[in-house]
């Protein structure tokens, strides 16, 4: 690996679309480059649960002769990209971070697989997950995915895999899955920008489900762009997901131009003040608000009550559609589910229908004490987390008494959990770097299917900044 070959693959879906357009680079040697940095690297990472060789390379092929006959090219034409093992791959095996679906071949792809393919992306392979795309499990049957910043500590929640990769540039980009925060919180722990659309956005057909109503597929970036680039070939109405939303498409990239100036921000009080909130994730927050106003946004605080229980109603809500899914397996193969997943169905299973419509309510009143406060400001600015990345030991370790399960189920997705539980789009960007160097990251929230205005002020911040230019260091890791 020689300099330059790092500087091609840390450069990112967007810059890669355009020297490809451009015959600077081949779609041959890119494929190539990902999968020598995939044989050096991945054997620690553990991104990647299957990675398609052959036939990336074949698919790399036709798309370099495409490039040289002058054919039309989609907007990420050679560009080699990874999914989240959750999405099916018509031929190539799709796990969901399982035992129990560890042979299981789909006979067709995926929505997002096949519009990332019409696109001219090539599919690299499938990324490594939490099972089920649950969080917490403890032992992950395809090995435990491990942050590029620092290989002790957690790469993210289900996603994992596609936060590893995306930081340690084993790929241009990637499509994970966001139920309550499984795209933004492995981009923030891994010095990434990761996407939530708007729930409806995305189609979830071909994605093996965890909670109906808040499931939603997303991107995840080295930069904003790479995600609006990634967004706007994933997005749109699938007649398979009737669920989808039929309005049309805009074009996130060229929205990115617009900045911030008149934009009224609100400050969430509950999630920068409050006492989980460490110091520097607060202080790296608060000076993220100076810089937005700095590019001419209003910035104020503002306060919605219920955040503080988001985490809570989130599982409560989640976990229960999750038990329902899974009651089969659970009854007749319960030791092939990992000791984590198990016990988060088994749980929620226990359930009283009574707290599960309780949770209901309180979903719906957060929903409008959320969009209550996007009437009167066109975003919410929050940190993605209260902390940097944990240490796996941690994430793993066993629950102690209550307060440590409160700790370790509620506190971090109190943060994450608002706009899944309200519908509403919500960005991961990077924002810092804690004393131990993991990755800060703050979070934009917007109104439902305004998408291109989340994207468009977290890339003025990210301009006006340099944190997202900065590269784990991964001299030391080999095979």
């Amino acid at each position: 690996m020689t300099t330059r070959d790092d500087d091609v693959a840390f450069m990112g879906a967007a810059k890669l679309a355009e020297m490809v357009r451009d015959k600077q680079v081949s779609p041959v040697e890119l494929v190539r480059l990902y999968l020598d940095r995939i044989d050096r690297l991945d054997g620690r990472l553990r991104a990647w649960i299957t990675v398609c060789r052959e036939q990336a390379l074949e698919a790399a092929r036709r798309a370099e002769a495409a490039v040289m006959r002058g054919e039309p090219l989609g907007r990420l034409h050679g560009v080699p990209v990874g999914v989240k093992d959750q999405f099916d791959t018509a031929g190539v095996r799709t796990t969901v971070g399982s035992k129990i679906l560890a042979d299981r071949v789909p006979t067709e792809d995926a929505t997002i697989v096949t519009r990332l393919a019409r696109a001219g992306a090539i599919l690299l392979g499938k990324q490594n997950l939490t099972e089920f795309a649950f969080g917490g499990t403890i032992r992950p049957p395809f090995g435990q995915p491990r942050n590029p910043w620092n290989l002790d500590h957690d790469p993210g929640m289900s996603s994992s895999g596609s936060g590893a990769a995306t930081a340690a540039a084993l790929c241009a980009g990637s499509i994970g899955e966001d139920t309550g925060g499984s795209v933004r919180i492995p981009a923030a722990w891994c010095g990434l920008v990761g996407h939530r659309p708007t729930w409806g956005l995305v189609s979830r057909k071909g994605s093996f489900p965890l909670c109906w109503s808040m499931d939603q597929a997303g991107p995840l970036g080295r930069s904003v762009e790479d995600v609006a680039v990634l967004l706007g070939a994933i997005a749109g109405y699938d007649a398979a997901d009737p669920l989808t939303s039929r309005r049309p498409v805009p074009d996130y990239r060229a929205a990115l131009a617009g900045g911030v100036r008149g934009l009224r921000i609100g400050l969430l009080r509950e999630f920068v003040s409050g006492a989980d909130t460490v110091p520097q994730m607060r202080s790296a927050v608060v000076e993220a608000a100076r810089v937005l106003e700095g590019l001419g946004a209003v910035v104020e605080e503002v306060s919605i009550p219920m955040l503080p229980q988001a985490g809570a109603i989130f599982m409560a809500c989640a976990d229960a559609e999750g038990a329902a899914l899974h009651l089969g397996w659970v009854r007749t193969r319960p030791a092939d589910y990992d000791q984590g997943t198990r016990r988060r169905l088994l749980t929620a299973s226990l359930l009283p229908a009574a707290y599960q419509q309780l949770a209901t309510r309180a979903r719906a009143a957060l929903r409008r004490e959320v969009l209550a406060a996007l009437g009167t400001y066109d975003l919410l600015l929050a940190p993605t987390g209260h902390r940097a990345a944990p240490t796996i030991a941690e994430s793993t370790s066993a629950v102690k008494n209550r307060e440590d399960a409160a700790g370790k189920f509620f506190t971090r997705r109190a943060y994450s959990s608002p706009a899944a539980l309200a519908g509403v789009p919500a960005v991961a960007v990077p924002c810092g770097f804690d004393p131990a160097g993991l990755p800060l990251s703050l979070q934009l929230l917007g109104r439902p299917f305004e998408d291109a205005t989340v994207l468009r002020a977290a890339h003025a911040y990210e301009q006006a900044t340099e944190w997202h230019r900065r590269r784990p260091p991964l001299g030391s890791i080999t095979l």
